[in-house]
């Protein structure tokens, strides 16, 4: 009878362990990072808000859905634009670069291409017509604490074809008045819906149609708890 026989393997080559290790380990995530990057430069992404400077519709500390293929397609990473459907509306809350120092920024947009836009008292005025202003809506109001809505104004403002909330605050020192201006041909000017508390077109300027990232649609993530409606407080306000 044969004694039974012990196998043996021989150690696996330094070189062999490791090409496994790259097959099995780090090119599935090498993979899944790209897609998910490609899927963020390109097709949607998000954006954590750091201000209050668009008060009362989405408040510090939320965290908004960018639609980036709302106004066209462009190629991953380098962002070249390769096809276009659309433009900016009157209204839209965009994401873009901001031509002072290229910081992401959330605002909305009220002055389209060949628009003329003038502010008085913090009143707007387009094309020659005053925009309309009325008693804020309960449902465009974001939930605030009383203590956060002390010393300020709250007003909901009839853009033609959209309604939002925008609010004031008059103790703080804030460009409430410019004399007309024409927006620039492929540019749009920018707002922040909390007037009194924004860096905006005001300081510098109208802003790039090839600067706008997206078109913010929700809000995915916010710090106010209490507010049960607020996945939707972008999305209600849009046309």
């Amino acid at each position: 009878m044969k004694a039974p026989q012990i196998a043996s393997s021989a150690p696996i080559p330094l070189r062999d362990r490791a090409r496994q290790f790259w097959r099995n380990e780090i090119r599935p995530l090498l993979i899944l990072a790209l897609v998910l990057f490609s899927i963020r430069s390109s097709l949607a992404d998000w954006n954590d808000v750091p201000t209050g400077s668009m008060r009362p519709t989405i408040i510090e500390g939320d965290r908004i859905f960018v639609n980036k293929l709302a106004y066209d397609f462009k190629v991953p990473f380098p962002t070249w634009r390769i096809a276009e459907w659309g433009n900016p509306q009157r209204g839209d809350i965009v994401v873009f670069f901001s031509p002072h120092d290229g910081t992401r920024m959330v605002k909305r947009v009220v002055g389209l291409p060949g628009d003329t836009i003038e502010l008085r008292n913090n009143q707007l005025v387009l094309n020659g017509a005053p925009v309309e202003y009325q008693p804020i809506a309960e449902g465009l109001l974001r939930d605030n604490p009383a203590n956060e809505r002390e010393g300020r104004v709250f007003a909901s403002e009839m853009l033609p074809g959209q309604t939002h909330a925008v609010t004031g605050n008059l103790a703080a020192p804030a460009p409430r008045t410019f004399a007309p201006i024409v927006v620039p041909a492929g540019e749009y000017f920018m707002m922040g819906d909390n007037r009194d508390d924004s860096f905006d077109s005001r300081f510098y300027g109208s802003v790039k149609r090839e600067k706008i990232v997206g078109r913010a649609t929700i809000v995915v993530l916010s710090l106010d708890k209490s507010n049960i409606g607020c996945r939707a407080v972008i999305a209600s306000s849009h046309r």
